[in-house]
């Protein structure tokens, strides 16, 4: 009895293997199988990354970046105290006057220099993020589709040039966050502006902040609906901005890539995407 349970174990796990193999092994009509398809659906990611990173983290990669979206503003929170002071007189003239004013520029700019200098190492952590793609939604990312949980998007679903990218960014992001975050933060706290870092600019930029609100007074603060505090934290929205700015630019080069494979030598690339291209 236990030598005929032992065998059929065996015939299970042979199947079993066998299946797996057949369906790494499928093949499409021009011969592309899916083991194909996502070994150059992960090479397309991970082009897009190591570009990314190179982009970003040069000098001012963010803070002059092309496109100009690749800048980090400041937190809305921020901004909209900024316009809320200069839209009164009184107000603006105490921010000129103790010198609130530039440090929202001096903020914009250490943010984006801590951005860029967390660039430089972010590749391997997306690289260590591109898992291992479902065989059955492999196909259809490669066809411009971006599958969701549980289920495979319609056919008749609009063509998306960066549809390996918006999955990998649907299944990654929060554990990417929570990756990249202390790269983040060990950045904000690195002297990269005249000696001062992200965070000593922006303890200032709260500072001024808190000496503006003692110099105007309660019915002027009342009026313009200024916040008592500046509740923003830093960190996590400097990974916000920054991961957003690196999964743009990882699209993007998935887009060129789509847009002619033949241009790219890896043997990889030109049968997958060639695959759809043709």
């Amino acid at each position: 009895m236990r030598n005929l349970f032992l065998i059929i174990i065996s015939l299970f796990l042979f199947n079993s293997c066998e299946l797996l193999e057949d369906l790494l092994n499928e093949t499409t009509d021009d011969g592309l199988n899916n083991s194909e398809i996502i070994a150059g659906l992960k090479e397309a990611l991970e082009v897009g990354t190591d570009t990314a990173s190179t982009e970003l983290s040069a000098n001012n990669g963010y803070y002059k970046g092309s496109p100009s979206l690749a800048l980090i503003q400041l937190p809305d929170e921020v901004a909209l105290i900024r316009t809320k002071i200069n839209s009164n007189f009184l107000a603006s003239l105490a921010s000129e006057t103790i010198g609130l004013e530039d440090k929202f520029d001096d903020v914009i700019l250490a943010v984006n220099r801590a951005a860029e200098d967390a660039a430089q190492d972010v590749a391997p952590i997306f690289k260590d993020a591109i898992f291992d793609l479902s065989i059955s939604q492999g196909l259809d990312i490669l066809r411009g589709i971006v599958p969701t949980d549980g289920e495979t998007k319609s056919a008749n679903a609009v063509f998306d040039s960066t549809a390996a990218t918006q999955y990998l960014k649907l299944k990654t992001f929060n554990s990417l966050f929570g990756l990249y975050a202390p790269q983040i933060n060990t950045s904000l706290n690195k002297d990269l502006v005249s000696s001062y870092s992200a965070n000593e600019v922006w303890g200032t930029l709260t500072s001024s902040y808190n000496t503006l609100l003692s110099m105007l007074s309660n019915s002027t603060i009342s009026e313009l609906g200024l916040p008592s505090a500046i509740n923003t934290n830093l960190g996590e929205f400097s990974t916000q901005m920054a991961l957003d700015e690196l999964f743009y630019r990882v699209g993007e080069e998935e887009k060129k890539i789509r847009k002619d494979p033949y241009k790219w030598a890896s043997s990889i690339l030109q049968k997958v995407f060639g695959y759809v291209f043709d």
